[in-house]
C-alpha cells in the first residue's frame, strides 16, 4: 500500500498537471502555442480565430428563443493551458451557491485550490462505469462531524464494491484531515471518493492500474431549512438490497426519485421495500413518532445504514429518560402505520432532522412541526458543535 509520505504539500492556485509542460514532448501541432497559466487576457480561440458557436442543448424546463438549425464548422484546437482557461471561465460565468475550496487527488498526489483543477480522469471507471463509492462528512466550526464513523461505512462501501484502496484507513483519515486544512474552510462539508480508478474505456477495472481517491471541501453558501416539508411515495424502484447498503456512485435512481418530488411540489419521495414496507428517502433516511410517543425506524438491513440516523437514535434515548419518548423501535414499518404517525421526518447528513408534514394525500398528525423531530433537530446540531471526541474531530489550520 501507498503510505502518506507520497502526499505533497497543498499546492498553489496552479494546477499540478500543467507542471514541467514545456519539458514534455508536444502532442499539439507546431504552430500552436502551448503557454503555461498566467495572467495573460483570456482568449477564445486558437490560431487568432474566434470560438466557433454550436447550437446549445436546452433542459426540458427551458424554451429556446428561435429554432435551432445544426450549424458544420470546424473545431477549435485548444492547448492545454487554454482548456484550463476555459474551464476556469465556464465555472465563472455561471452562479452557484456552492464553492469548491480545495480538492485532493490521488492521481495527482496532492492538493489543489484552484477550481479549474478539481478534474478527474475521463477513462476513470468512476465516469463511464460508475464503479466507485462516496461518503461525505460535515466541517462545523473547524471540526470534522463522524468522520471516523463515515470513514468506516465508506472503506465497507468500497470492500462490497471490490475496490481496494490506494492506501490504509489511516493514511486516507490523515489525507482527508489535511485536505480540509488547506480548504481553509470551518462550516462546510467533505465528499471523497474511491474508484477503480483510470486505465481504460473496458467494462472490467481488470486493466485499471491503481485505484484512485479523491476528495473535495465544499462550502454551501445557502442558508439551512429545518421546515416541514411534503413527500409523495416513489414510482422509481428501488435499488436491490445488495446495492441499496451500499453507498455507491450509482445514483441514477435516487435522481430521478428526487426530481419525480420536484415535479410534484414536495420535497423528497420515499421508497417502500420490495415487500412494501417503508424503505429510504433518495439520499436520507425516515422516522416516525407514533402516537403512543414510539421513535419508529426502518431497519437497516435493506437500505443504507445512514450515520446521522444512526447518531439520532443514540441521542434519542436522552429524550426516553426524559419521559418525552416511550421507546425507540427498529424494524420494518408499513405505509399506514407511517400515514398514521404523529410526526414524520426525514433524516440524513443533509438535511440533519426535517419534519414531514404531509405524505402523499395524507397530513401526518395535525400537520404541523411535531415536538420531537423539533428536540432530535436540537440535539444533532448541539451535538454537531460541542459533542464527544468520537464524533469531533478537529482540523489543525
Amino acid at each position: 500500500m501507498a503510505s502518506l509520505s507520497s502526499l505533497t504539500k497543498p499546492m498553489p492556485e496552479t494546477s499540478i498537471f500543467l507542471q514541467n509542460l514545456n519539458n514534455q514532448p508536444s502532442i499539439f501541432p507546431n504552430n500552436l502555442s502551448v503557454s503555461r497559466l498566467g495572467h495573460r487576457p483570456f482568449s477564445f480561440g486558437s490560431f487568432g480565430k474566434p470560438l466557433t458557436r454550436f447550437p446549445v442543448a436546452l433542459h426540458s424546463n427551458q424554451t429556446s428563443p428561435e429554432p435551432q438549425t445544426t450549424q458544420t464548422s470546424e473545431v477549435t484546437l485548444l492547448s492545454c493551458s487554454e482548456a484550463i482557461e476555459r474551464l476556469r471561465a465556464s465555472r465563472e460565468s455561471y452562479p452557484s451557491q456552492q464553492q469548491y475550496l480545495a480538492m485532493y487527488s490521488s492521481i495527482f498526489g496532492g492538493i489543489v485550490t484552484d477550481t479549474a483543477a478539481m478534474v478527474i480522469p475521463m477513462d476513470d471507471h468512476i465516469v463511464h462505469r460508475g464503479h466507485g463509492v462516496f461518503d461525505t462528512a460535515a466541517i462545523v466550526n473547524g471540526y470534522l462531524y463522524e468522520l471516523d464513523q463515515h470513514v468506516e461505512r465508506f472503506l465497507g462501501s468500497a470492500a462490497m464494491a471490490k475496490i481496494k484502496p490506494p492506501f490504509d484507513k489511516e493514511s486516507i483519515r490523515k489525507i482527508l484531515i489535511q485536505t480540509v486544512s488547506a480548504s481553509k474552510c470551518k462550516t462546510g462539508s467533505l465528499r471523497y471518493w474511491l474508484s477503480t480508478g483510470p486505465g481504460d474505456f473496458q467494462l472490467s477495472p481488470s486493466h485499471c492500474h491503481q485505484s484512485a481517491l479523491y476528495a473535495i471541501v465544499i462550502q454551501d453558501q445557502s442558508p439551512p431549512d429545518y421546515h416541514g416539508v411534503k413527500v409523495i411515495t416513489s414510482s422509481i424502484p428501488i435499488k436491490p438490497p445488495q446495492f441499496a447498503v451500499m453507498k455507491s456512485v450509482n445514483y441514477l435512481p435516487n435522481a430521478l426519485s428526487k426530481m419525480e418530488a420536484e415535479e410534484n411540489g414536495a420535497y423528497a419521495a420515499i421508497w417502500l421495500d420490495g415487500d412494501g414496507f417503508v424503505a429510504e428517502g433518495p439520499n436520507m433516511n425516515v422516522a416516525f413518532v407514533t402516537k403512543e410517543k414510539e421513535l419508529l425506524m426502518p431497519r437497516f438491513d435493506r437500505i443504507l445504514s445512514g450515520c446521522t440516523a444512526k447518531r439520532v437514535l443514540e441521542l434519542a434515548q436522552g429524550l426516553v429518560k426524559q419521559g418525552k419518548l416511550r421507546s425507540i423501535r427498529v424494524e420494518d414499518v408499513r405505509v399506514d402505520e407511517g400515514k398514521r404517525a404523529e410526526e414524520m421526518m426525514l433524516i440524513g447528513s443533509g438535511v440533519l432532522v426535517r419534519p414531514v408534514l404531509q405524505w402523499d394525500d395524507q397530513l401526518i398528525g395535525d400537520g404541523k412541526e411535531g415536538h420531537v423531530s423539533g428536540a432530535l433537530l436540537n440535539l444533532i446540531l448541539e451535538d454537531m458543535k460541542s459533542g464527544p471526541a468520537t464524533v469531533r474531530v478537529p482540523v489543525p489550520y
